[in-house]
Protein backbone atom coordinates (compact mmCIF):
# COMPACT_ATOMS: atom_id res chain seq x y z
CA UNK A 1 0.00 0.00 0.00
CA UNK A 2 1.39 3.32 -1.20
CA UNK A 3 1.59 5.65 1.75
CA UNK A 4 -0.19 9.32 0.77
CA UNK A 5 2.26 12.07 -0.33
CA UNK A 6 2.40 15.06 2.20
CA UNK A 7 1.58 18.53 0.60
CA UNK A 8 4.82 20.89 1.04
CA UNK A 9 3.59 23.40 3.91
CA UNK A 10 2.87 26.42 2.09
CA UNK A 11 2.35 29.78 4.46
CA UNK A 12 0.32 33.13 2.92
CA UNK A 13 1.64 36.06 4.61
CA UNK A 14 -1.63 38.47 4.32
CA UNK A 15 -2.45 42.49 6.01
CA UNK A 16 -5.40 44.03 5.65
CA UNK A 17 -7.13 45.30 3.54
CA UNK A 18 -5.24 43.67 0.77
CA UNK A 19 -6.55 42.53 -2.64
CA UNK A 20 -3.57 41.13 -3.98
CA UNK A 21 -4.03 38.54 -0.97
CA UNK A 22 -7.23 37.40 -1.30
CA UNK A 23 -6.01 36.79 -5.11
CA UNK A 24 -3.37 35.00 -3.70
CA UNK A 25 -5.45 33.02 -1.34
CA UNK A 26 -8.05 32.24 -4.45
CA UNK A 27 -5.29 30.83 -6.56
CA UNK A 28 -3.75 28.27 -3.98
CA UNK A 29 -7.76 27.27 -3.25
CA UNK A 30 -8.06 26.73 -6.79
CA UNK A 31 -5.63 24.45 -7.42
CA UNK A 32 -6.59 22.53 -4.24
CA UNK A 33 -3.74 23.29 -2.42
CA UNK A 34 -3.76 24.01 1.40
CA UNK A 35 -2.30 27.05 3.16
CA UNK A 36 -1.74 28.23 6.27
CA UNK A 37 -2.56 32.01 6.56
CA UNK A 38 -0.86 34.56 8.77
CA UNK A 39 -2.19 37.95 9.04
CA UNK A 40 0.07 40.57 10.20
CA UNK A 41 -1.75 43.74 9.69
CA UNK A 42 -1.30 44.25 13.44
CA UNK A 43 1.94 43.06 14.10
CA UNK A 44 4.59 45.44 13.53
CA UNK A 45 6.95 42.96 15.32
CA UNK A 46 6.35 39.97 13.04
CA UNK A 47 6.03 42.39 9.99
CA UNK A 48 10.08 43.24 10.63
CA UNK A 49 10.33 39.82 11.03
CA UNK A 50 8.76 38.56 7.71
CA UNK A 51 10.57 41.69 5.76
CA UNK A 52 13.82 40.57 7.27
CA UNK A 53 13.31 36.85 5.94
CA UNK A 54 12.23 37.42 2.78
CA UNK A 55 13.78 41.30 1.74
CA UNK A 56 10.41 42.22 0.63
CA UNK A 57 8.13 44.68 2.57
CA UNK A 58 5.02 43.97 0.31
CA UNK A 59 1.85 41.96 0.59
CA UNK A 60 1.00 39.33 0.57
CA UNK A 61 3.91 36.81 0.89
CA UNK A 62 4.09 33.59 0.01
CA UNK A 63 6.67 31.10 1.46
CA UNK A 64 6.40 27.46 0.55
CA UNK A 65 8.69 24.76 1.80
CA UNK A 66 10.19 26.86 3.92
CA UNK A 67 11.70 29.11 0.88
CA UNK A 68 10.17 32.15 0.06
CA UNK A 69 8.70 32.69 -3.13
CA UNK A 70 7.52 36.58 -3.50
CA UNK A 71 4.04 37.79 -3.64
CA UNK A 72 1.07 37.17 -6.00
CA UNK A 73 2.79 38.11 -8.93
CA UNK A 74 5.67 35.08 -8.49
CA UNK A 75 2.90 32.79 -7.59
CA UNK A 76 1.16 33.17 -10.51
CA UNK A 77 4.42 32.72 -12.20
CA UNK A 78 5.00 29.49 -10.02
CA UNK A 79 1.59 28.61 -11.53
CA UNK A 80 2.31 29.09 -15.19
CA UNK A 81 5.27 26.95 -15.34
CA UNK A 82 3.03 24.39 -13.01
CA UNK A 83 4.96 24.20 -10.16
CA UNK A 84 1.63 24.78 -8.09
CA UNK A 85 0.37 21.70 -10.08
CA UNK A 86 3.22 19.58 -8.75
CA UNK A 87 2.92 20.99 -5.16
CA UNK A 88 -1.07 19.06 -5.10
CA UNK A 89 0.03 15.36 -6.04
Amino acid sequence: MEAASAQVEITVYTTDPCARCIRAKQLLQARGLDFAEVNLAKDPVGRRRLAEFTGQMTFPQIVIGGKPVGGLQELIEVDRQGGLQQLAR
